[in-house]
């Protein structure tokens, strides 16, 4: 069972909310940190902090979803000790834990598919770091 948190802005919404359903029919615990409405326009950064605070706070993992995915995982990455990677592959899904330990896997809904965005999630949640040689990698990300 994971712990994990959930965030999107409007434009992912509804990706979210097929993400949410098949975590949940996974028996997985889902926190759903909003927003609630694919019809009201929303920042971005505020959903990305509290999946970013949550994981920081739990140690377990986190996905969001905007249109690109791109300005989740810029919004995402500021914070110390999150690892957020966007992915629109499986494989990149998948490596992103095995190499990167990524902590929050970042998603477009307007330029990845349902049935994809769904293989990706799995992809990143069955996918165990590695360690060794990625590890001393991941030690060089510490922020100056």
């Amino acid at each position: 069972m994971f712990d994990i948190a959930i965030g999107s802005d409007h434009a992912g919404y509804d990706l979210k909310q097929e993400i949410i359903a098949e975590l949940k029919a996974q028996n997985c615990r889902v926190l759903d940190v909003g927003t609630d409405s694919a019809a009201v326009s929303c920042d971005y950064p505020d959903f990305a902090a509290g999946v970013c605070e949550h994981v920081l706070k739990t140690g377990g993992l986190g996905i969001l979803v905007c249109g690109t995915g791109i300005g989740m995982s810029m919004a995402a990455n500021k914070y110390e000790g999150i690892r957020a990677a966007l992915c629109t592959s499986e494989f990149q899904g998948r490596m992103t834990r095995r190499h990167n330990n990524a902590n929050v896997l970042c998603l477009g809904a307007r330029v990845t598919g349902r049935d994809l965005a769904l293989a990706i999630v799995r992809e990143f949640l069955e996918a165990e770091f590695e360690g060794g040689r990625h590890l001393t990698r991941i030690q060089k990300f510490a922020r100056p």
